[in-house]
């Protein structure tokens, strides 16, 4: 560049009488307006659009801000730059100072996500793992302190910059808040709506530490591994059914699939149920004249009386709980209500024993199918 080109640019620059941003990005946060050695014109015109705000820095120091309208640039307008430039009687042209141009408008639909799984505690589940991932809006509030504290002397400062920053604080305030929160485990997935105005809460003050207003925040999915989905849905099924009539309909199932095995020797032991019921019951129809006894008929006129149900207190959390069934306590069980350290009570203990220790009760424990039989 010869030395007219340069006296031509300097001349250009410095007579720049119009200070504006016409912002033609949809991702630029803050744009320093660039003129040559950062000279400005006594009465120079600034323009600041609707959703922008212009801040000046003097020496790395914040000076005026201005929001949207039209000013000339006096020492009248400039109340807080004249003071650090230590103007009594006005300021001759040129003067020096950095004009920074700052998007107010809201950015939408950013996205954040945890990069870890989070471990969380439940007292059913004992230790499990979630995701989560969702969107999140924010704007600048206050444009001075924004410059000042994460812009520094970057000239033009997308929001792609912060975004990185903004997503692991908010996967920090995440994590802390649903672990304070100590819901049960599935209650997060079905609660992100009120889980979502709680972490915005949270996270609030951090952003408007640094200028910054978060103005939504929504979490889209918590998700969990595929076998601990499962294991919820059929405990929440056990939950909400009677436990006796599931009981019972179970039974009535493995009474059908055991008499369908006509080859097994579930199969054998059905038939020889059966043939038993089946003589009890010619045993009783037989009458004198056909050769019955009358001691089998009044035998079967006059069955033994029905025996009655053994009833199981059980503790849970320190609190009693029951009666229930024999089965119903064998479904606590399963549906992991209760444990094998559980407590239990019946009629005729001396005091509550733990579910192991009680031997009718081991069988829910496993380890009681029979050894095979000897060969003939």
């Amino acid at each position: 560049m010869d030395i007219f080109s340069k006296i031509k640019e300097k001349l250009t620059h410095e007579f720049i009488d119009i200070i504006e941003w016409l912002d033609y990005t949809d991702d630029t946060i803050a744009h320093r307006f660039e003129r040559y050695q950062n000279e400005i014109k006594n009465g120079a015109k600034l323009i600041v659009r609707e959703g922008q705000t212009a801040v000046f820095v003097n020496e790395g120091q914040l000076a005026d801000v201005f929001t949207p309208g039209t000013y000339d640039l006096t020492t009248k307008n400039l109340p807080i730059l004249a003071t650090l430039k230590g103007w009594k009687y006005g300021f001759n042209s040129p003067f020096k100072a950095e004009v920074y141009f700052v998007n107010t408008h809201l950015f939408t639909d950013e996205k954040w996500g945890t990069k870890s799984p989070i471990t969380l505690s439940d007292e059913r589940f004992g230790l499990v793992e979630i995701r989560a991932f969702g969107t999140y809006a924010f704007k600048i509030s206050d444009a001075g302190k924004f410059i000042v504290d994460i812009v520094g002397t970057d000239n033009n400062f997308t929001n792609f910059e912060i975004n990185e920053h903004l997503k692991s604080l908010i996967a920090t305030r995440f994590t802390d808040t649903v672990g304070e929160a100590n819901l049960p485990i599935e209650l997060y997935a079905a609660n992100t709506s009120e889980l979502s105005e709680t972490c915005q809460e949270v996270m609030k003050p951090e952003f408007l530490s640094v200028g910054i207003s978060l103005e939504k925040f929504y979490i889209e999915n918590v998700s969990m591994p595929e076998d601990l989905k499962k294991e919820i849905f059929e405990y929440s099924r056990i939950d909400k059914l009677d436990l006796d009539k599931l009981t019972k309909f179970k039974t009535a199932k493995a009474i059908e699939a055991a008499a369908k095995n006509e080859g097994g020797t579930a199969g054998a032991g059905m038939g020889m149920g059966m043939g038993f019921v089946l003589a009890q019951q010619m045993g009783g129809l037989m009458s004198p004249q056909m050769g019955g006894s009358p001691q089998i008929q009044q035998q079967g006129a006059f069955p033994p009386p029905m025996p009655v149900a053994v009833q199981y207190f059980y503790a849970v959390n320190g609190a009693q709980q029951g009666p229930v069934s024999f089965e119903q306590l064998q479904a606590l069980f399963a549906g992991r209500t209760i444990n094998r350290d559980s407590l239990v009570w019946k009629q005729g203990m001396a005091a509550w024993t733990a579910l192991k220790d009680v031997e009718e009760l081991k069988s829910f424990l496993g380890g009681n199918t029979p050894p095979p039989l000897p060969n003939s």
